[in-house]
């Protein structure tokens, strides 16, 4: 017997073929689209499908539900960790966090990753497998259930490289984004990379409003390719160019993420560097106070190093921002993400 598939994980396109495939007037796929992102948790509960159609989807599909295993919730700033464990029995990590603007969600595009990054606890365990564009829908759907509100903004960020399965979110992009649906605007989206300079390329020409944000970290091959193996395949000028490609195609600023690692990479002639490396480019850079994980050895930058850097680049004429640290006291924070229990 064929196995049931999760309807969460179809774009609504491959769900009109679906219902068209099976003889059906197409505009039903619309109606169950839109029941799935009212986020129903039955297809009985979709009242104005014929008795027919909903056995029929009842016994060919089903409509995945993660389950919260844990919450933890900062005594600092409100930040809210998940582990989400998914139908297979592995779990993932996202992250809720508040500001003046909405709430955003930043969520897991794998469960582990294989880039390696040597401050980053995502990577500990390596890559145990892709997540589909139907699992992260229910990290953002699961989330919004939990605190009954509409999340307005989501950054792919937690555990994973997105552009490592590049398939799946291109999926989760366009589905999010329908109107039918979450309607999540293309704007309010952040996708981060570490560097495949291939999809980079590659999404530029998906015509998609996203942000894009590259995890940079050092303006050096020698120091990048230390802290980001994957920099000894996409070197920092092969990325650069690309970068450049990307906003000529799409006249979209690039976000740089560095996160700042004290004598390692926030030196004032790191800042020089980087400064020199971005200069000219339609770009904005987050600096981001590098966060404790327990296996590491790498220590935040002190203030005085991180004031300066900033004020370096921004004499050079490049906007950057210092990155609030949310969650920190729950392991919620850039870089600690992982997949755990009893966290």
């Amino acid at each position: 017997m064929e196995q049931k598939k999760n309807i969460k994980d179809f774009t609504l396109e491959e769900l009109e073929s679906y219902i068209v495939q099976n003889k059906l007037p197409k505009f039903r796929a619309g109606q169950i689209f839109e029941w799935i992102y009212k986020d129903v948790e039955s297809f009985d509960q979709m009242t104005n499908l014929p008795k027919d159609l909903v056995n029929k989807l009842k016994q060919e599909l089903y409509i995945g539900r993660a389950a919260i295993e844990v919450k933890l919730v900062s005594k600092e700033d409100k930040t809210r960790k998940y582990l989400l464990k998914l139908e297979d029995g592995n779990a993932v990590e996202c992250v809720l966090m508040e500001y003046s603007y909405g709430k955003t969600i930043c969520i897991s595009t794998q469960v582990g990753c294989r880039m390696n990054c040597a401050f980053c606890a995502s990577a500990i365990g390596g890559l145990t497998r892709h997540m589909t564009s139907g699992e992260m829908l229910e990290e953002v759907m699961a989330v919004s259930r939990d605190i009954g509100e509409r999340i307005s903004n989501i950054v792919l960020m937690g555990t994973g490289e997105p552009f490592d399965n590049y398939k799946e979110v291109i999926k989760f992009l366009r589905t999010v984004n329908n109107q039918k649906g979450m309607n999540v605007g293309q704007r309010h989206i952040t996708i981060s990379t570490s560097g495949l300079v291939p999809k980079i390329l590659e999404f530029a020409e998906e015509e998609l409003q996203c942000t894009l944000a590259i995890s940079l970290h050092a303006a050096d091959n020698p120091t990048r390719n230390t802290l980001m193996p994957i920099n000894k395949k996409y070197r920092i000028e092969e990325l650069m160019d690309a970068c450049r490609q990307y906003i000529k195609k799409t006249n979209r600023r690039i976000t740089f993420e560095y996160a700042l690692i004290k004598d390692i990479n926030d030196s004032e002639e790191s800042a020089y560097k980087l400064s020199n490396l971005l200069r000219g480019m339609l770009c904005h850079v987050n600096l981001i106070p590098i966060n404790k994980v327990e296996e590491k050895v790498f220590e935040k930058a002190n203030k005085t190093a991180i004031d300066k850097f900033k004020s370096i680049l921004e004499g050079n004429g490049i906007e950057a921002t210092v990155r609030r640290e949310l969650g920190s006291d729950i392991n919620a924070a850039c870089g600690q993400l992982r997949q755990q229990y009893g966290v």
